[in-house]
């Protein structure tokens, strides 16, 4: 078997079983056995389990990053004169979401990876993710805090973690919500009907009007400066 088909094989079958069943739950040994390698090929290719979970993520995040950049390049090229709507940079998020996984059909996959790196990520895939990627999200979140200079930074970085959470749960149970909906409502649901019909309530959400008490939090600052 040639080095890179080795190297995909291990790949492949450590991304779905950690989707499946989590970091911690998934060895070493699971993988092996189902890719049909033995330990040491791991060892070669990369080292650690630590690796490997950074390579599964390098995976889709190298090329999510580079379009993620570009299309952001258009869009500030777009509105060089002003500021980039907030509907635009959330459209363009999700539309460069779901461009990556779709050319390997694993968006279910991956949106079930993101939703582990937050909720069982350990320090070293934090670590990776901010070292390798954080540009990228950086920039995203600069433009959007130009796009919603009325929220406080702390309000503005809950929001956009309650949206991504939101995205997350709902693309990563898509055949669920689509069993559902073909079942109550006689509805054939594709992934961009979803993304139209989450457009508005993220949308909403992040422009919702804050609560009374940071409200009033935010007067009390401004009297005392």
């Amino acid at each position: 078997m040639a080095q890179s088909d080795t190297v995909s094989r291990i790949l492949d079958t450590a991304e779905v079983l950690f989707a499946e069943r989590g970091f911690a739950e998934t060895s070493l040994r699971n993988i092996t056995s189902k890719a049909r390698v033995n330990l040491a090929a791991v060892n070669y290719h990369f080292g650690s389990k630590k690796a490997l979970i950074q390579a599964v993520f390098s995976r889709y995040l190298d090329p999510f990053t580079q379009r993620f950049h570009s299309a952001l390049d258009e869009l500030e090229a777009r509105y060089a004169d002003g500021v980039i709507p907030l509907e635009e940079l959330l459209e363009t998020m999700a539309t460069t979401v779901l461009a990556v996984p779709a050319e390997r059909n694993s968006l279910k996959v991956f949106m079930r990876l993101l939703g582990l790196a937050y909720s069982q990520a350990q320090g070293h895939l934090r670590r990776h993710i901010q070292a390798q990627y954080g540009d990228v999200f950086a920039r995203f979140t600069e433009l959007v805090r130009r796009a919603t200079p009325e929220l406080p930074d702390a309000e503005r970085f809950w929001r956009l973690h309650f949206v991504l959470g939101t995205v997350i749960f709902t693309l990563s149970g898509l055949d669920a919500l689509r069993d559902i909906a073909a079942k109550d409502y006689h509805e054939q649901v594709t992934v961009r009907d979803l993304v139209r019909r989450l457009r508005p309530v993220v949308v909403a959400a992040m422009n919702a009007p804050l609560p009374p008490e940071i409200e009033g939090e935010l007067h009390a600052n401004t009297r005392a400066g």
